[in-house]
């Protein structure tokens, strides 16, 4: 790729669907969860790194820095950009492109979530290589999964006419942004084979994205860049930028303008949103019985049970005669559920709120 292509990675959230192994402190991009053997994190870095080298801006929160700078050891300090305190994925990634235009005012940024899970990667650069010659172009630019399910817990994207540009054939302009559906209408989408999963990938240049956000916030705009211009003003400013996401911000007006094109792609992507969706990642070799083991198959006793077990906290775990069962041992905190139920695990972060619990938060 071209030096001025540069890869952000948004590294924010709690993960509170995937308690207690994910924590404010400790956050599940900074985990192994699938036994790669690294984490989220660094496989994301991993499987950047052909297309940018050296070229990377984290912005993580402030308590996460250090551990993100001990997880990518290889880059500079000043490549890690640490946010104050959360405000969703515009104001993190409008502040790298702040960044990224004073470097280089035609520089092309990529956005990639760094607690997903892309099992091809090879499809992955070819699409980002797509996205990078439409985004020259003036488009934002995003990259569409191909969906394997009638998944209700993504948003879709409508693909509409091809473009035809060089280097880009597989490039499509975007018809719309589709919120989360309903079973029945997921399984229409499809069904229908003109929509993907929006998994939040994003490329454009640094000053057409900061031109598209300053359409409908200018006050944002020029908060990034006056931060950007002065970082000592950080602490003062951050506070004052809107908490919201780039889909909202950006992505979906821009769509309804024709400033939007993506690139259909199949990665074999995942967001690990939940212990549901963990279990199918998981190596086939670390499974005990019907069990999916994340952690500590060692400590794993299943009998005549299926389902996925975390055993972290060094005790044995016996599991019998029980079907999609969910269970998380740590050392502090034990979690039993189902996998039907794994998407309401947010609900026992929320009750520990409640009770004051910050201890296990």
């Amino acid at each position: 790729m071209d030096e001025d292509f540069w890869a952000v990675l948004p590294a924010g959230g709690a993960g509170t669907r995937l308690w207690p192994l994910s924590r404010r402190s400790s956050p599940k991009f900074l985990h192994d969860l699938t036994g790669s053997g690294q984490s989220l994190l660094r496989a994301t870095w991993e499987r950047l790194e052909p297309l940018v080298g050296p070229r990377f801006l984290v912005v993580t929160g402030a308590s996460h820095a250090d551990a993100v700078r001990r997880q990518l050891p290889m880059l500079p300090d000043d490549a890690v950009v640490a946010e104050p305190s959360p405000r969703d994925s515009m104001p993190a990634i409008g502040l790298a492109a702040a960044l990224l235009e004073r470097r280089d005012p035609g520089a092309v940024l990529g956005s990639f979530a760094a607690d997903h899970v892309v099992t091809r990667p090879d499809a992955l650069r070819k699409a980002v290589r797509e996205a990078v010659a439409l985004a020259r172009r003036g488009d934002l630019v995003t990259i569409g999964i191909a969906p394997t399910r009638p998944a209700t817990g993504f948003g879709y994207i409508r693909l509409g006419d091809r473009l035809g540009v060089p280097g880009a054939p597989s490039g499509c302009r975007v018809d719309a942004f589709v919120e989360k559906p309903d079973a029945q209408t997921a399984a229409r989408y499809l069904a229908d084979g003109r929509f993907r999963w929006n998994a939040g990938m994003f490329v454009a240049r640094a000053a057409t994205l900061l031109e598209l956000l300053g359409q409908s916030r200018p006050d944002m705009v020029a908060t990034l860049r006056a931060i950007a211009a002065d970082p000592r003003h950080l602490d003062a400013l951050w506070p004052t930028l809107e908490r919201i996401a780039i889909d909202h911000a950006v992505a979906e007006p821009a769509a309804a303008a024709g400033r939007v094109a993506v690139v259909p792609a199949e990665l074999g992507w995942d967001d690990v949103g939940d212990f549901a969706s963990l279990g199918p990642l998981l190596p086939a070799q670390a499974q005990v019985g019907g069990i999916r083991v994340a952690t500590g198959a060692e400590h794993l006793l299943a009998l005549d049970s299926t389902g996925v077990v975390s055993a972290g906290s060094g005790r044995l775990v016996a599991v019998l005669g029980v079907d999609d069962v969910v269970v998380v041992d740590t050392p502090d905190a034990l979690l039993v559920t189902t996998r039907s139920r794994a998407q309401d695990v947010k609900q026992v972060v929320d009750a520990l709120a409640c009770r004051g619990r910050s201890d296990l938060l």
